[in-house]
């Protein structure tokens, strides 16, 4: 997963833009490929590694792995390791990541009421 270099122009605007513009930077921490879908899951509560890996169809261990850290950089996601054997380890939403539960409600709403009109025009 590359990274954009700090001297293009695309990651200055975005730095500018989210610093300035508070809707830009809140969409920017879930707007990656995976975070949405990585942050509905969890909306249901905690899951082990494995069961996210199930739950999001063609997703990479590597690429679920890497988007799990970013989450937790973000302080949306928590992972708790537990000292046993088999190792087990469990990603959570935090309090933070909790409080968009609602908004991920609103989008899927959103996003059904759209289908559902893009339908409508499609049939007439």
């Amino acid at each position: 997963m590359g990274k954009r270099k700090e001297t293009s122009t695309n990651f200055e605007n975005k730095a500018i833009l989210s610093g300035e513009c508070n809707q830009i930077y809140a969409s920017s921490l879930i707007s990656v490929q995976w975070t949405l879908i990585i942050c509905c899951q969890l909306a249901y509560g905690k899951m082990r590694f494995s069961e996210l890996k199930k739950s999001i169809p063609n997703i990479t261990e590597r690429m679920l792995t890497l988007q799990l850290r970013k989450i937790q950089e973000n302080r949306l996601v928590i992972r708790t390791a537990y000292a046993e054997v088999p190792p087990r380890v469990e990603y959570e939403l935090t309090a933070i990541g909790k409080e968009l539960i609602p908004i991920l409600e609103q989008l899927g709403e959103r996003g059904d009421r759209h289908k559902n009109a893009l339908l409508v025009d499609f049939k007439e």
